[in-house]
């Protein structure tokens, strides 16, 4: 079986455990997440790939971060942790590709490597940010991000503080894929 499929697997065993754990139902979950019931279902069964968008309004709802929802952190998460073995998810639209490089419940620090394919755009909700602080190194490439509508263009070794929660675009109108570093300290 793949890594896709196992983190897809796993995804679908949390999104049902956090459901079960506050017993809510899917329509509990449709109303607070605004993703549809049908969606949410199939999600749980594994017969739909969700984006990065649906997965953040999911997170959201949960009250946990994007990466907690597609692997938990670990209480004996192992210090060493081999590139062969740290998550990685494919978003099925845009095929923006995020591995969890770090994420432990011995530290509120998040680490997240991320390829954004060439003409890839991914949107994430204000809500997304509520919990966090985050910062972007970009290591190779071009990259355009849209925080509160304000448009902020970084090129590679650039790196850039997160402000106060808002409606974020991550946009690559480069011809090439972009490479960057995401730092996330959780509150």
């Amino acid at each position: 079986m793949s890594i896709m499929m196992d983190i897809e697997s796993q995804l679908a065993q949390r999104i049902l455990a956090e459901r079960g754990a506050r017993r809510w139902s899917l329509a509990d979950l449709a109303e607070r997440s605004g993703v549809s019931r049908a969606m949410l279902s199939k999600i749980e069964r594994k017969e739909a790939s969700p984006t990065a968008t649906v997965l953040a309004r999911i997170a959201d709802a949960f009250s946990v971060t994007l990466a907690e929802l597609l692997t938990p952190p670990a209480e004996d998460a192992p210090r060493l942790l081999r590139a062969a073995d740290q998550p990685v998810w494919t978003d099925p639209a845009t095929q923006y590709r995020r591995r969890q490089v770090y994420l432990s419940t011995r530290l509120p620090l998040e680490l997240v490597e991320v390829d954004l394919p060439s003409g890839a755009e991914v949107a994430l909700a204000a809500s997304s940010y509520r919990h966090i602080r985050q910062v972007l190194w970009l290591i190779e490439g071009r990259l355009t991000l849209i925080e509160g509508g304000q448009a902020t263009e970084l090129a590679a070794g650039d790196r850039l503080e997160f402000g106060e929660p808002a409606d974020c675009v991550f946009r690559n109108e480069s011809e090439a894929t972009c490479h960057y570093l995401v730092a996330v300290l959780r509150s």
